[in-house]
């Protein structure tokens, strides 16, 4: 497939993108799949690398007796066997012939069409043979294939056997095929296609050349779509093409195919627009589900029910929604990890929505937001009813956002397991009389003894405490702090006390608890890295960075009461170079 506007057809397909004229009264409509099939290997899309192999072997001379091409449905195996067998058979036509570009040999350059061309594309060319694996598998076939291989060509310059699903052939075949695949007669080339190419033989593979046709990239299908839909006359919204685009799954004829559907949603010359295209392919709308997502995060679970519910009920598939889920949730990560590299296909709504919640999220809760779903759509395939088992993954999803992060459960368990030094202070028991939160560090304290984990990660996080008394809190929130989090504090506070709380906002140049230990553990370092032993440490390791300084030890006693460790040693966590 190609955005190449200048190229040719033949008569019943006219120009790749020759306009979008309805069949003339008797002729049979030919679909999109089929009339904008590449006719040659310019127009081949998202398969640089392979037409780039081909050309540089076919301007060298260096071309290969076996070619195995491989990949998902669609993506232009058999088209590309054709272009193949056009460009070992090319020869210019008669009133061609001559001009400048116009090899005498083999040439990958068909455009004008030469002589065996249209014969070839049209699959009645005497000396290529086209062959369907799954129809012919015996031991028989090939024999009878392989008695007419000694034989030359009729009119073309090579016989060309392209055998398509060549997985399906029988061992016994696969073994009969060897000799002459491995030592061919000059006039004779093989061209296999295959889906399941671990199906196929390793003696097999090792005499042909392998070329991967990879799925299109849903932003590069999504504008080849619009291309398409421009010069047949249709207007198709860039959301519809988004969504017939993932749907696709990176097949270029799936794509077509959907679109050919998508273009008669309207009759008047109107909008093809996305909820038409979610219509018809059974899809939620992608907005309502950023905004499901959206709620689950902020564990707001009434909210994302609601929103999967209704799209339930609007006829939209559970489990397609799930699958649209799952793919928000990787785009997060994605976008997480690429930062502003990352380009997905749709609307521009779609990816700014993205990117703010990618921000939002650390990533190790958007790793763990995937697996829950991941887990969920396994449990939803064998659920009685899969419309009940959204809903369960939604809840869990929204309770999921109540936990602290991993990285925060992970601190926590380290900070918990580790004993307090001699020198440490004791810690202050949590408050058990009402009312007798006396301080800011009182009410972390309690939250601890009363488990409530995730609102005490939060508080350490973006709370920083301005004025702290008996029935009134009053803070800045840091950015990034999750939505209602002073009405959870105000709902603690009144319950494990008998007062009435004030919980407001106030400007104020104070640090959270996570800040200010940050900027603890940067100064620890940086007084480290005074340290002359510390600064020969680093010197003689190149590369070793100071991860941690941890509190002064206590000296250590033998048995004599000596120390055995000097008092002015600081113990360091250090990394190694890789």
């Amino acid at each position: 497939m190609s955005t190449d506007d200048s190229s040719t057809g033949d008569d019943a397909t006219g120009a790749l993108f020759g306009g979008g004229d309805a069949p003339a009264p008797g002729k049979t409509y030919e679909v999109l799949a089929r009339k904008y099939r590449p006719r040659r290997f310019e127009d081949l899309i998202g398969q640089e690398a392979m037409v780039r192999t081909l050309s540089n072997a076919f301007e060298t001379g260096r071309i290969a007796h076996g070619f195995m091409l491989t990949g998902v449905r669609g993506v232009g195996k058999t088209t590309t066997a054709r272009l193949l067998a056009r460009a070992l058979n090319f020869e210019p036509k008669a009133d061609t012939k001559g001009k400048k570009g116009k090899a005498a040999g083999p040439s990958i350059h068909l455009d004008p069409p030469g002589e065996h061309c249209d014969a070839i594309m049209a699959s009645r060319h005497p000396d290529v043979l086209e062959l369907d694996a799954a129809s012919r598998t015996g031991v028989a076939d090939m024999r009878d294939l392989l008695d007419s291989a000694r034989y030359g060509p009729v009119s073309a310059r090579y016989k060309v056997y392209i055998i398509d699903e060549v997985h399906m052939l029988s061992n016994a075949s696969f073994n009969a095929l060897l000799k002459t695949l491995e030592e061919p007669p000059p006039h004779l080339k093989f061209i296999f296609a295959t889906t399941e190419i671990r199906k196929v033989p390793v003696t097999v593979l090792s005499r042909c050349q392998r070329f991967d046709l990879k799925r299109l990239d849903s932003g590069e299908l999504a504008r080849h779509l619009g291309n398409v839909a421009r010069n047949e006359g249709a207007n198709v919204s860039e959301e519809a093409l988004a969504l017939i685009a993932r749907a696709a799954e990176g097949s270029v004829r799936d794509g077509l195919s959907l679109l050919d559907q998508g273009i008669v949603q309207t009759t008047d010359g109107g909008e093809v627009s996305g909820a038409a295209v979610r219509a018809m392919l059974g899809l939620g709308d992608r907005a309502r589900l950023l905004d499901a997502v959206e709620k689950a995060v902020s564990g707001n679970a009434r909210g994302a029910l609601s929103e999967v519910r209704e799209q339930v009920a609007g006829g939209a598939d559970p489990a397609v929604i799930l699958k649209d889920i799952l793919d928000i949730a990787a785009d997060i990560s994605v976008a997480q990890a690429t930062g502003d590299d990352w380009s997905p296909a749709g609307p521009a709504d779609w990816a700014n929505r993205t990117r703010a919640l990618a921000q939002r999220l650390t990533p190790a809760q958007a790793a763990r937001n995937w697996q829950l779903l991941l887990s969920g759509y396994g449990d939803l395939q064998v659920a009685p009813d899969p419309a009940t088992a959204l809903n369960m993954v939604m809840l869990r999803l929204a309770a999921a956002s109540t936990l602290p992060s991993p990285e925060e459960a992970a601190r926590m368990i380290a900070e918990g397991s580790r004993p307090p030094g001699k020198d440490s202070p004791p810690l202050k028991a949590p408050p058990q009389a009402p009312g007798g939160i006396e301080s800011f560090a009182d009410m972390i304290a309690l939250m601890a003894g009363a488990r409530e984990v995730g609102l005490q990660v939060d508080t350490e996080r973006f709370v920083r405490p301005s004025h702290f008394e008996p029935g009134k809190l009053a803070c800045a929130l840091a950015p990034g702090a999750p939505p209602g989090l002073l009405g959870r504090l105000k709902a603690f506070l009144e319950s494990y006390s008998d007062l009435e709380w004030t919980v407001e906002e106030a400007d104020t140049d104070t640090e959270s608890v996570r800040e200010r230990e940050r900027r603890e553990k940067a100064e620890r370092i940086e007084k480290a890295k005074r340290d002359p032993l510390v600064a020969a440490t680093l010197a003689a390791i190149p590369g070793a960075v100071i991860l941690d300084v941890a509190d002064p030890l206590s000296p250590l006693e033998n048995e004599d009461g000596q120390d055995d460790v000097p008092s002015n040693v600081i113990p360091l966590k250090t990394r190694r170079p890789a």
